[in-house]
């Protein structure tokens, strides 16, 4: 009997040693994908900050799961990795606290009938330019009555008076939707043509790189014309103070016709996902009930604020300037201390968070929250997963008064104190321009966010098989 059982846990351990060597192996290829587009399905619905491309989440998906089987991302921004599980035939489950992320996410992964929605944006655009036109009395009175007197502030600075009207008109039409889930289709297109790459209709330059400010110089929406090199210079010395301006139904029509694109391309599946508003540190799901989980957690420090470019749209869909506020003081990476609950780190991020603590008191307890906030995501990442599965984080580096917050070791050494495997972390190299970082166009040695947007990291962590004492809750 004892023989058997030692053969038993021979056997169990070598499954566990090949269990990371393939994990290793995975780690090792390629991760880039520079070469590959991600414009395909849905995925490019709505810009989003620090995207990944999804062929990285499709191939964790297509070599660690099998059809059917569930994938998490407990913070899933815009969805990539839902999206792919879905597309993949297995069942996605997604979660975030930004509102904006649940409706782009779940816009993204749900099919609609593509004859209903191509009708239903014909009209709302018929009846929007009608009201443009004709009943502009009725939504100025609307436009007047709509928020409170913070968030009316934020409205008038970053949009002119036109295109509060058109912007009226089109949000006034979406929300008489009864059907929710082609309403938020079209929320999802109407918050497109604020937050956007490049352009959009607010008086914001960079909104996409979640660090906007605002047009010193507004041009009409049409082709400037260059006549001398005189001309060609003025406009590079001054193309980050100017904006040009475009129409809200214009672009509304082509961003709705370049998204009922992506619908079609979107095949039925049973295996729907499911969508969940929470938080990552305390997940509601049961324990051992996940397949692999595969995430990119924000950066330490509001790196990328999301909600700085989010709140654009999310004020026109119901959303006050201090509610939102109050809802970014939640988000992971955050610099608020105050009773706030930390974490006991291990010995080596304690000494990271101590070195930068020692240059600035301040920047030092914002890197020991984000990472006690991280300690708790990773404990709720190893309650959630089965045993001998695998969870994989997508993390960059920042860096803090001159040093380096080495994030993808700190939080290795944080997964293995909580019982993980770390066989190996992956790096790729971005491509800053479809990662959508907030960089400028040209390097700059001397700014601390270029710095640490050249590469990122894919940690793995597979749960053992053998499940350890630590403390699981229930749910």
């Amino acid at each position: 009997m004892m023989r058997n059982r030692q053969l038993h846990l021979f056997e169990r351990q070598d499954e566990a040693e090949s269990r990371d060597a393939s994990l290793e192996s995975l780690l090792s290829q390629d991760l880039d994908f520079h070469s590959e587009t991600g414009a395909y399905a849905s995925h490019d619905f709505h810009p989003f900050p620090a995207k990944f491309p999804p062929q990285l989440p499709h191939k964790f998906i297509t070599a660690l799961t099998s059809p059917g089987e569930i994938v998490l991302d407990p913070m899933m921004g815009s969805g990539t990795t839902v999206l792919e599980a879905f597309l993949c035939g297995r069942q996605g489950i997604g979660i975030d606290i930004d509102p904006l992320a649940l409706k782009i996410s779940s816009v993204k992964a749900t099919p609609l009938n593509v004859k209903h929605v191509l009708e239903m944006g014909h009209e709302i655009l018929k009846r929007a330019r009608i009201a443009v036109t004709q009943e502009r009395s009725d939504l100025k009175t609307k436009l007047e009555k709509r928020w409170d007197h913070r968030t009316r502030q934020f409205v008038d600075y970053w949009f002119t008076r036109d295109t509060q009207l058109e912007l009226m008109a089109l949000i006034n039409e979406i929300e008489k939707i009864p059907d929710v889930v082609m309403k938020r289709f079209f929320e999802v297109v109407f918050s497109g043509i604020i937050i956007t790459k490049s352009g959009g209709v607010s008086l914001a330059l960079d909104l996409a790189h979640t660090r906007p400010h605002r047009a010193k110089v507004v041009l009409k929406a049409t082709p400037m014309k260059r006549t001398n090199n005189a001309a060609d210079a003025s406009s590079r010395r001054h193309r980050h103070e100017t904006k040009m301006l475009r129409s809200a139904l214009l672009e509304f029509e082509r961003r709705f016709k370049q998204n009922l694109g992506g619908l079609v391309k979107l095949a039925q599946s049973s295996l729907l996902p499911r969508f969940l508003y929470g938080n990552a540190q305390d997940l509601p799901l049961l324990d051992a009930s996940v397949d692999l989980i595969v995430t990119s957690p924000p950066y330490a420090s509001n790196a990328i604020d999301y909600m700085r470019a989010h709140k654009f749209s999310l004020v026109w869909m119901g959303y006050s300037i201090d509610e939102l506020g109050r809802k970014r003081k939640e988000y992971i990476g955050g610099e608020a201390t105050t009773d706030f609950q930390f974490e006991e780190l291990p010995h080596a991020t304690a000494k990271v968070v101590a070195d930068i603590a020692d240059r600035d008191r301040k920047k030092g307890r914002a890197l020991h929250r984000y990472y006690s906030e991280m300690t708790r995501i990773l404990r709720e990442m190893y309650r959630v997963l089965r045993p001998g599965k695998i969870a994989i984080v997508i993390i960059g580096s920042s860096v803090m008064r001159g040093r380096d917050t080495e994030t993808p070791m700190c939080l290795a050494e944080i997964g293995r104190a909580l019982g993980f495997h770390v066989p190996k972390i992956g790096i790729r190299q971005l491509d800053r321009d479809r990662r959508m970082m907030p960089v400028g166009s040209r390097p700059n040695l001397n700014s601390p966010i270029q710095q640490r947007m050249h590469e990122e990291y894919v940690i793995g962590f597979r749960k053992p098989d053998i499940l350890s004492t630590h403390p699981r809750r229930r749910r």
